[in-house]
Formats: structure tokens, C-alpha cells, sequence
């Protein structure tokens, strides 16, 4: 058999299915195998007998200021689970058995000590805890249950002493370290103030502080005057009192109130006559020449006011220089005494920023060390006293037998033997090349498939589905049928219509007679002639089908050379004539080559319209291969769930060496519930007409 096709997941569903029907024999075997090796361990394996116990985490008490045992409640119950379970309290359960009164075994009989296993669930939305213990032995297991939870609450005692014992060290550590770091900074605080006053330095910072201030608010003021003389000495018009701009108003306002040598009388502004006398001079220039007694004389006065103007300017000027001088040297010896100042501030900054990270150290210190002081009482106070919460609301029950490993074990062989026999029916399915839908042909194969005969359900399981009649009920088998005839009466368009038709198959058991036979018969119930042949001269059963006779028959007619008429029978349905396969022979394919048979055709091609064929499978003897050359076409016949792809194509590619036409594939008894066959599946509308006798309503 070839590799596996590769196929669709639904396909691959099919083929499944399709084996889990054929070896469904396989899984139950396989479960009453697991359930028979589940029955023989639980006789091996020793009795299991099972303990409960219930604990309870109760109250806490809490002391005001108090130091307390917790633990993280995310964390709690996985944490008493583990340590349960552990070698440590395993070890300890077993030395308070050995202390105890009570004597249990703790042994086999073998010697070796039972082995014991512990469990711990949590009640919901609760703080009790269920231990369950299970061994061997139904004396030993609620004693060392017992045992293994008063183990465990010592334990924990001896845990926390321990845990408070290393606190309470580490604690008083502590103090020892922070009482003299504490003792060191107020050591260094007292030396601070014997050389310091704290009052005194927060007097004269604030003193200073005032006077740097005023200072340098004097210092901005000469800055200021500065640059408004500079300002003036670079005005573009040569710093003219009366011109516009801020150049101009500047120099007035500093020299007009102060200047000793600026003119007084009228309070006019030289400028200002300059300016009146040259418009008056110019309106007067229209009228008069220029040697004009008022014309001269406007002239001089013009020039009288300039010569004025250019005596203030020297004088302003010098003025100007020494008032920048004086600035400077103000400005120098502000800056010297801000300087001075400045040291001072910052030192006595320095000094009081000094006292108060003293104090703050102190002040820290005081702090801490009272608050470990404090921690260090209540540590001992909650050492002395007894936190152990966890309480038995429940001691160990008596031991009951236990069957739940039993049915572990049941419901796993159940499991593990369903799932073999499942693996193996998958891998049957896997290596499973058979068609199992139209799909899967379309897919592997590449010749055109003309027809789909449905599977129909027979009344009785294993009842032959039988040959069409005239009036026949089966809907979906009888419209198939009819497809069929109708692709080949137009399969062809440019050459002549198939008359001799050769039906033939890879394997036995696949449906070819029957389609064969149904074939003939839907094309004689359309009104032409139809002869059926039963070329399967070894194992030919189409005279079964149509009850008529075996003999004489085709082979007859090779071997004798009887009259045509002769071997030629009538069937019950008008236009369909028969001829048997006659005598049994086993040398069938040497009797195809004689020109006997050829003969045999040209008479049948004369007086019927149709001549259908009937060969033996491809794979049983070579009849097929040698006929299918000498036919107008073969209709190969597949069968869903039972022909394999690779024996199809084989089969095909053999027809196709011997230059045979193949027609196309015919698929028999498809799955009419699949998807891909979506014809003729409404009987109603088949029946609203036809009555089943035959009339019209």
C-alpha cells in the first residue's frame, strides 16, 4: 500500500469513523484489557486506610502598641501544606509516637516503616483546614495523624521563640549603637553653644542682612545714573538739551535745575530762539533781499544763540565727566562694602545652619531610639506570651478503607485503553487510502467523474439493492441513474456519441454489475434499443439479477460460433435485451482476442442503439484491459469506503497503456448525508405528482 493521501480534516474525520465501524472490536478490547490490568494491581497492592483531622486558625490576640506574629495570607495555607508534608515533621510525629503511651505499629512485616501520605485542603471561605492522612496499617494512621499535628504546633512554638529570641537581640543591638550615636550628637550640640549665641547670631544675621540690602540698593541707584549719562554722551544730535528723543529729555532733566550756567532769563531755551529767529528769518526772506536791516539783523541774533548755545555745551560737558567720575567712585566703594558685608551674612549663615543640623540630628535620634526602645518591650512582652492560634477543632478520625486510588486506577486503564485502541483505529485511518467522498476524487484523481450512485438503506441489513423498474420508489437512486444517462448521452460534443460501453472496476465487490445493469435498463426505459452484455466470463451473475438464463451465452458464441439470435434474450422491460456470459471459462481473455468477438460487436452495433458491457475487475484478470481498447469508451466504477486511490490510479494507468478511452469515473454508493452530494435529495417534490402505480393524479 502507498503512504497516506493527503486529505482534508473533515475527509480525515470520515476515513475515522469509517475504521472505528470496521475495528471497533479494537478499543473494547483494549478497555477490558486496562480494566483487567486495573483489577490485578488493586489485588497486588496493599489496602489504603484514610484519617481526617480539621484544625482551626483562630483569634489574635492584639496588645495596644503590641508587637505581633503574622504571616502573609496569600502565602498561609501553601506554607502549612508544605511543612505538613515535610521530612522534618514527618521525623518529629514519629519520635512523639515512639514517646507515646499508646503503642500502634510502625512497621510492616516486612520491617520497613509505612509509608504514609498527607493531604491538606482549606474549607471555603473559612480558616479550617482538613488534614487526611493515608497508609497501610488503620492503627497507625490517625495516631501518627495525631502526632504529626502536635509535632507541627511545637515546631512552630519552638520557631517563633527562636525567631523572637533573634529579633529581640537584634533590637537591643540596635539601642546599644543608637543610645551612643544619641549621647555623641548632643555631646557636639552643647559644645556648639558654649562658643556660639544662637540669639546673638540670629540678631546680627538679621542686622546685616538689613544693611547688605540698603547697600545694594545703592548700588543700583549709581548703576542707574550711570547709564543715563552714558545714554546722554551718546546721543547722535552731540547731547542737544532742548532736541527730541530720550537722549535730549535726559540731559534737561539732570541739567536744567542744576546747571549754574544755564540761562535764566524768561526761562527760554537757546535752542528754542535758534529755532524761532531762522523761521522768522526765512518768512522774511520771501519779501526782502538779504541786506535787508532786519534780514541782518536776524542773522547776528541767530549767531549770538549759537555761540551761547556752544558755551553751555563745553560747560555741560565737563560737568557731565565729573558727575560720571564721582559715580564710579561711589559705585567702588559701595562694592567694597558689600563685599564685607556678604562674608559676614554667609558666616553667620554658616553658624546657624550648623546649630540646627545639630538640633534636627538630635531631634532624629530622640526619635529612634525611643521607638526601639518601645518595639524592644513589646518584643518581649509577645515572646512570654503564647500567640499559637492554630487549634485541633477535630483530632484524627478512626481509619476507614480507602478506594479511591482503586478507582484512580479504573478510570485511568478505562482511559488509556480507550485512547490505545483510538491511537491504533487513527493509524488503521491514517495508512486508510479509500474514498470516502466526491471531494477526495476530485483531489487525487484527475479523470472527470460522470456520475454518483447513493448509498440507499435496505429494508433487511445485507439486502441487495436490486435493478430499477419502470415505476421504482427509490428517489435519490433512480434520479442518479438518470445523471448518469444523460452525461453520457452528452458527454461528447464534437464526435460521435458512445454506443459500446465497457463498465469495469479496479476490485471486486465495488458495484460494477449492478450499475451495469441499471444502466441498461434507464436507457431502454428512455425508448432505445440497449443490449446488456455479461462480459465476466468467469464469474458473471447479471443472468441472477435479471432472472433469466446462464447458457448459451457470450462465450458460446467465441467458442462455437453460434447464431447471434440464438444467445440473445428478452427481458421483462420493453427495448432491453440480454446475453449471458454463457459457459464458465477460465482461458476468457484469449477468447476476446479472436476475431470472433469482433465480428460479435459489428452485429451488435447494427441492430442496437446502445451496447453496455460488463467486464471483470482490472486487478482479477486481464479481460478488461484487453476489451476496453476495442470499446467506444470504459466507465470505471469506484465504491465510497471501500476502493483504495492507489489501486485506482493503478488500475486507470493500466487502461491508459492499453490505449483504452476512459469515459470517467462513476462514483458508487456516495454518502448522500455529505456535503459535497447535494443532488436529488427532495422526495416530495418527486412524488407530488406520480403516484407510485404510475398515474397522474
Amino acid at each position: 500500500m502507498d503512504g497516506p493521501v493527503k486529505t482534508d480534516p473533515k475527509i480525515r474525520l470520515q476515513k475515522f469513523l469509517t475504521a472505528l465501524r470496521r475495528f471497533w472490536w479494537v478499543p473494547c478490547l483494549t478497555v477490558i484489557i486496562g480494566l483487567g490490568t486495573a483489577v490485578a494491581l488493586f489485588k497486588y497492592l496493599p489496602p489504603v486506610f484514610v484519617s481526617y483531622a480539621r484544625m482551626w486558625e483562630t483569634e489574635k490576640l492584639k496588645l495596644p502598641d503590641g508587637a505581633a506574629f503574622t504571616e502573609d495570607p496569600d502565602t498561609y495555607f501553601g506554607t502549612l501544606k508544605e511543612v505538613l508534608g515535610s521530612d522534618t515533621m514527618k521525623q518529629n510525629a514519629l519520635q512523639l509516637l515512639q514517646l507515646s503511651t499508646t503503642k500502634v505499629p510502625m512497621v510492616d512485616q516486612a520491617g520497613n516503616e509505612f509509608e504514609v501520605n498527607v493531604k491538606v485542603a482549606q474549607a471555603p471561605k473559612s480558616s479550617v483546614f482538613v488534614v487526611e492522612a493515608d497508609s497501610a496499617d488503620p492503627a497507625f494512621t490517625p495516631a501518627y495523624l495525631n502526632a504529626l499535628i502536635g509535632a507541627y504546633r511545637e515546631y512552630k512554638k519552638t520557631v517563633r521563640k527562636e525567631v523572637s529570641g533573634d529579633t529581640l537581640n537584634s533590637i537591643s543591638t540596635q539601642v546599644t549603637r543608637l543610645e551612643a550615636d544619641l549621647q555623641a550628637g548632643q555631646d557636639a550640640m552643647a559644645d556648639f553653644e558654649k562658643s556660639n549665641n544662637y540669639a546673638v547670631l540670629q540678631q546680627e544675621n538679621e542686622t546685616a542682612g538689613g544693611y547688605l540690602a540698603r547697600l545694594k540698593t545703592q548700588l543700583a541707584d549709581y548703576q542707574l545714573e550711570t547709564r543715563l549719562l552714558d545714554a546722554v554722551a551718546l546721543e547722535k544730535d552731540s547731547n542737544k538739551p532742548g532736541a527730541a528723543g530720550p537722549a535730549g529729555l535726559l540731559y534737561d532733566s539732570l541739567h536744567d535745575s542744576s546747571s549754574p550756567s544755564a540761562p535764566a532769563a524768561g526761562n527760554q531755551n537757546p535752542y528754542q530762539d535758534i529755532e524761532l529767529l531762522t523761521l522768522q528769518r526765512d518768512r522774511l526772506s520771501k519779501y526782502l533781499r538779504p541786506e535787508h536791516p532786519k534780514i541782518v539783523k536776524l542773522n547776528e541774533q541767530i549767531a549770538q544763540s549759537q555761540s551761547l548755545i556752544d558755551l553751555y555745551q563745553r560747560q555741560n560737558q565737563q560737568q557731565m565727566a565729573m558727575a560720571r567720575q564721582a559715580l564710579q567712585i561711589r559705585m567702588t566703594n559701595e562694592n567694597q562694602s558689600i563685599g564685607e558685608w556678604e562674608a559676614k551674612v554667609a558666616y553667620a549663615n554658616s553658624q546657624i545652619a550648623e546649630y540646627e543640623r545639630l538640633k534636627e540630628n538630635v531631634s532624629r535620634k530622640e526619635a529612634l531610639y525611643e521607638r526601639l526602645v518601645s518595639l524592644l518591650q513589646n518584643v518581649d512582652i509577645s515572646r512570654n506570651i503564647d500567640q499559637d492560634t492554630l487549634t485541633v477543632l477535630e483530632p484524627a478520625t478512626a481509619a476507614k478503607r480507602s478506594y479511591k486510588l482503586a478507582l484512580e486506577i479504573l478510570v485511568m486503564s478505562m482511559v488509556g485503553g480507550l485512547a490505545t485502541g483510538f491511537s491504533f483505529v487513527f493509524l488503521v485511518s491514517l495508512r486508510d487510502d479509500r474514498i470516502v467522498s466526491l471531494v477526495e476524487v476530485c483531489e487525487n484523481i484527475t479523470d472527470n467523474v460522470v456520475g454518483q450512485v447513493p448509498d440507499i438503506r435496505q429494508l433487511k441489513s445485507g439486502a441487495p439493492l436490486g435493478i430499477l423498474e419502470r415505476h421504482d420508489d427509490r428517489h435519490m437512486y433512480v434520479e442518479s441513474f438518470r445523471s448518469l444517462r444523460s452525461a453520457l448521452l452528452y458527454i461528447t460534443a464534437d464526435s460521435e456519441r458512445p454506443k459500446v460501453l465497457l463498465i469495469t472496476s479496479a476490485m471486486p465487490s465495488e458495484g460494477k454489475s449492478t450499475i451495469a445493469t441499471n444502466l441498461a435498463r434507464i436507457l431502454a426505459m428512455g425508448g432505445v434499443r440497449v443490449l446488456l452484455v455479461d462480459g465476466d466470463l468467469r464469474k458473471g451473475r447479471l443472468h441472477d439479477l435479471l432472472g433469466l438464463q446462464s447458457k448459451p451465452g457470450l462465450s458460446d458464441l467465441l467458442l462455437q460460433a453460434d447464431d447471434f439470435d440464438k444467445i440473445v434474450q428478452t427481458s421483462s422491460l420493453p427495448g432491453l435485451s440480454f446475453i449471458s456470459r454463457g459457459a464458465n471459462l477460465r482461458n476468457s481473455g484469449d477468447l476476446f482476442l479472436n476475431p470472433a468477438f469482433d465480428q460479435f460487436l459489428v452485429r451488435a452495433r447494427q441492430q442496437f442503439d446502445h451496447v453496455i458491457i460488463d467486464s471483470s475487475p482490472v486487478f482479477a484478470t486481464d479481460d478488461a484491459t484487453t476489451v476496453a481498447p476495442k470499446m467506444d469508451g470504459t466507465l470505471f466504477v469506484v465504491r465510497s469506503h471501500f476502493s483504495r486511490t492507489s489501486m485506482i490510479k493503478e488500475a486507470l494507468e493500466q487502461l491508459y497503456r492499453r490505449q483504452a478511452k476512459v469515459l470517467g469515473l462513476i462514483v458508487n454508493r456516495a454518502n448522500s448525508s455529505d456535503q459535497s452530494y447535494h443532488y436529488y435529495k427532495n422526495a416530495d417534490y418527486y412524488h407530488s405528482g406520480v403516484a407510485k402505480n404510475g398515474t397522474v393524479p
